[in-house]
């Protein structure tokens, strides 16, 4: 159980795969760079710009998505100088469900007049859809149908 009086910065120690995400990925900036990655932002620069965040907010979100393996940082050479841009690495690509469920809650109750933008698959033009299944028998599941259940990294800390 959380203790009260846990600072964020504390989240990422607790033993839950909720909490620790949350120390790195929740304030809305980390979110918002995400974002504008996986719509193919690159370069620091037209981050900042789209953006409009400072510049040292970016980079410290920037170092830390860098820091965490969720963005490399890579060289390429402009016209004049070598400068760094951002991918989203493996672990980065794995975010995309993430975002895609927070989109989803926001169209249902927060975009009373439809989706600001339809998610369309490549291949067939269909919308796309998170929902969660379980992997044994395939039906859909919602909070009610789920129980908890320690796992083998909560046994390894006790």
């Amino acid at each position: 159980m959380l203790a009260l009086g846990v600072r964020h910065d504390d989240l990422a120690d607790e033993p839950c795969s909720i909490l620790r995400p949350l120390a790195l990925l929740g304030d809305r900036w980390t979110l918002v760079v995400l974002r504008q990655a996986f719509a193919g932002v690159r370069r620091f620069e037209d981050f900042q710009t789209s953006l409009g965040v400072s510049r040292a907010v970016l980079a410290e979100r920037l170092s830390r998505l860098v820091e965490a393996d969720v963005l490399e940082r890579r060289a390429y050479r402009d016209t004049h100088r070598t400068r760094h841009e951002y991918r989203l690495t493996p672990k980065g690509l794995d975010l995309y469900p993430v975002l895609m469920a927070l989109r989803a809650w926001g169209d249902k109750y927060l975009a009373p007049d439809g989706e600001f933008i339809v998610y369309r698959h490549r291949g067939c033009g269909g919308r796309t859809q998170v929902h969660l299944v379980c992997d044994e028998c395939g039906a859909d599941v919602t909070a009610h149908d789920v129980e908890p259940t320690p796992g083998p990294g909560l046994a390894a800390i006790g």
